[in-house]
């Protein structure tokens, strides 16, 4: 009897070790390929939004940039070859949970060239709102030194109507990116130019 549950317990570890050698090499094969899905058909449409003026591929000139322990990735924009905004990502906290938003930022005029929803939880119909152009648009053109939150807070932002938490974890996701960006820049600038003189 204890042979037969020894035998059992050896074949199940066997199986156990042989799935999740099998698991991890797959999630190692395909993690190449869904990153770049993810960048194409969900960070892609957004980056187009804010930084509908560059004239070069903002996801195949992406930079790492450090800060404070955390990496970021910098999407850059290019007009005539010279670097005019850059993008990034960004959160807040919703009614839902976690927003996360594209943050663009002109750096030319040191504005906001726009932002996009990534993801959120916020309800249907109410919340999930705040993906809207009617909605992002507010943001476009803002000045980086401008009140990120909604006016209700006394703010720059006009709510939603019937989403006011919704729109405050975009204004905060909003508020947070900027400040990331403001920390950033120089390394931005430092890391673009050397780029730039390795091509």
């Amino acid at each position: 009897m204890i042979k037969e549950y020894l035998k059992m317990i050896v074949v199940l570890t066997l199986i156990a070790m042989v799935c999740g050698f099998l698991l991890s090499a797959v999630k190692t094969f395909t993690y190449e390929k869904i990153e770049e899905q993810i960048l194409v058909n969900v960070k892609g449409p957004a980056l187009t939004n804010v930084l509908s003026q560059s004239s070069n591929n903002p996801i195949n000139d992406r930079m790492e940039v450090e800060l404070e322990g955390v990496a970021y990735t910098v999407f850059i924009g290019k007009k005539d070859k010279k670097l005019y905004a850059v993008a990034f990502e960004s959160e807040g906290s919703g009614f839902g949970g976690k927003i996360g938003i594209m943050i663009g930022i002109d750096i030319e005029k040191s504005v906001l060239s726009g932002i996009g929803i990534l993801t959120h939880q916020e309800t249907p119909g109410l919340g999930s709102r705040i993906s809207e152009t009617s909605f992002t648009d507010r943001f476009k053109g803002k000045p980086l030194t401008g009140n990120f939150k909604v006016k209700k807070d006394s703010g720059d932002i006009d709510a939603i109507s019937g989403a006011t938490n919704s729109s405050r974890g975009v204004c905060a996701a909003v508020d947070t990116g900027v400040g990331i960006y403001l920390k950033l820049k120089a390394e931005i600038l430092k890391k673009f130019e050397e780029g730039s003189e390795d091509k």
